[in-house]
């Protein structure tokens, strides 16, 4: 059934009335209120961008490929250079062989590493585990590659000899694997590592690997003894969400791969006098400039604390739920808090994400001991 079309109020051009201005204040007031118990999803509370508002009122469009001249004048696309060569250093990306842009997530980066995986391997399988986001499954029926879906461990991390049995059988074609570097529940983060050592053992030739590093790439980096998954590992592309950790008014993120692939798909575009390597053509300018202030205003050392005070702040949490008898727990180097799902006032007021018979706490810079305090005495109150 559609909806009755909303009936607007004659005023004058360029004006709300009274009645929408209402509207949009009460709207505030709600997202204000909400935002004080949000804990449940991957995406920081805690950012300031005042400074780059007045660029809010220009139509700035970081149009095709972020390295190449533009026509279309009216870009950030110095900035996102910078950003981008930023991330290209924490990720270890080859100096000369890299390319990358920001994203408006981590479902379009994940996008484009598959699509440089099938242009490089046309007749490739593709190997997820079960608990890799529900974006990628969408992802490889829009680009129509055949796939086949791992179990996984407890941890979250796909299953290695589920993947070993299945690579055995299916040796004769070149295998893809999406790597889960956090996976959306429990954080799990497979080891690279290891299925480069099961890709070696089994002999396969030829491979590619996409590390899905939307959360967990900006944690990991700046963890000591963290296990590695960027491009000193072997992989040949990865997405890194921008919103998540580092924090963002609307979603973003960064996604490099290996320049080598990428020169396979670019198109030169009249109209705008660049290439096109990107997957949406037209792009938001604005979040490349986000990210970059906060890398500017951060830098190594800010995330870095960030990061450890989240750390911190996840055990607290584990701590805090095991001592009023709910049983917590988390990953190695995670800040996501894993526990039986709650009672049905404690998900809706926490925003708490569920998957069958557990929920889990994201412990992101806005989440505070004092709203994991409150978190665990709303749970007194409300037994499941």
């Amino acid at each position: 059934m559609v909806a009755p079309a909303a009936k607007f109020e004659a005023v004058e051009p360029g004006q709300l009335s009274n009645k929408d201005r209402t509207r949009l204040d009460e709207f505030y007031r709600d997202v204000q209120k909400q935002a004080g118990t949000f804990a449940g999803y991957p995406v920081s509370g805690e950012f300031d961008y005042h400074e780059l508002f007045r660029f809010l009122s220009y139509p700035l469009n970081n149009v095709g490929d972020p390295f190449t001249p533009c026509i279309y004048h009216m870009h950030t696309r110095e900035f996102e250079c910078e950003v981008l060569e930023w991330f290209a250093q924490l990720t270890h990306a080859p100096k000369k062989d890299w390319w990358g842009y920001v994203t408006n997530g981590g479902t379009e980066g994940n996008l484009y590493g598959l699509y440089l995986a099938r242009e490089l391997y046309p007749n490739a399988m593709v190997y997820f585990s079960q608990d890799t986001h529900y974006s990628v499954s969408k992802n490889l029926r829009l680009l129509r590659m055949p796939h086949i879906m791992i179990r996984c461990l407890p941890s979250g991390e796909i299953d290695y000899e589920d993947l070993y049995e299945t690579l055995r059988i299916h040796r004769d074609v070149p295998p893809i694997i999406f790597a889960n570097i956090g996976t959306t529940m429990r954080e799990g983060v497979d080891n690279v590592g290891r299925i480069q050592s099961i890709l070696k053992q089994l002999a396969i030739p030829e491979s590619y690997i996409h590390a899905d590093a939307a959360l967990s790439g900006m944690t990991l980096p700046f963890i000591e003894g963290a296990p590695k998954f960027d491009f000193s590992a072997g992989i040949q592309s990865l997405s890194i969400s921008g919103h998540k950790l580092i924090g963002a008014p609307v979603p973003c993120g960064v996604v490099l791969a290996l320049k080598q692939n990428v020169d396979r798909i670019a198109r030169s575009i009249e109209y705008v006098g660049t290439l096109d390597t990107t997957i949406t053509g037209s792009r938001n300018a604005i979040t490349p400039l986000m990210l970059w202030y906060a890398i500017r205003s951060q830098g190594i050392g800010g995330f870095r604390k960030t990061v450890n005070r989240c750390l911190s702040r996840a055990e607290y949490a584990v701590n805090r739920l095991n001592e009023i008898g709910i049983k917590a727990w988390r990953n190695p180097h995670a800040i996501t808090v894993v526990f039986p799902k709650p009672a049905p006032p404690i998900l809706e007021k926490w925003q708490l994400a569920i998957q069958g018979d557990f929920a889990h706490i994201m412990v992101m810079p806005h989440v505070t001991r004092e709203k994991i305090d409150q978190l665990a005495a709303d749970t007194i109150s409300n037994p499941s």
